[in-house]
């Protein structure tokens, strides 16, 4: 069954309503992307909203877990969901500039890279090159 992505404006969804954040992140003018310790694929930064926590703190705290930023800007782009299955789930796409990489937190990232196009080994090769084209039509 094919996957089925829908954006919309920043607060459609509830954050009680989000489940992902993912962070469209760029430094020194390339895509940063990361790879879980138990992949060999890539992946953009992003994570689950912890209960309880407001969508902009999630996307805070897990480009910091995920990439070790210290110093960056971070904006909302849009909400999104995906129904894939039958089942749909929100999320909230975001970008990230990143000035200054400190050292990478203890996490289940095992290391990060910059990268000029995707890869083609992404983790979701469905989902993640849309969010990208998304944020690329919003610029």
């Amino acid at each position: 069954m094919p996957i089925e992505i829908v954006y919309s404006p920043v607060g459609r969804f509830a954050d009680h309503l989000l489940t992902y954040v993912v962070m469209i992140t760029q430094y020194r003018e390339q895509w940063l992307l990361v790879r879980h310790r138990e992949r060999i694929t890539w992946e953009i930064p992003g994570g689950h909203i912890e209960p309880g926590e407001a969508a902009d703190d999630a996307a805070r705290r897990e480009l910091y877990e995920e990439t070790g930023a210290a110093k960056y800007h971070i904006a909302p782009i849009c909400d999104y969901s995906v129904t894939m299955d039958g089942v749909t789930k929100h999320g909230r796409l975001y970008t990230a500039s990143i000035e200054t990489l400190g050292a990478l937190p203890e996490s289940e990232i095992a290391e990060t890279k910059c990268f000029e196009v995707l890869p083609e080994n992404l983790t979701y090769p469905d989902i993640q090159p849309a969010l990208l084209a998304q944020y690329l039509n919003t610029r």
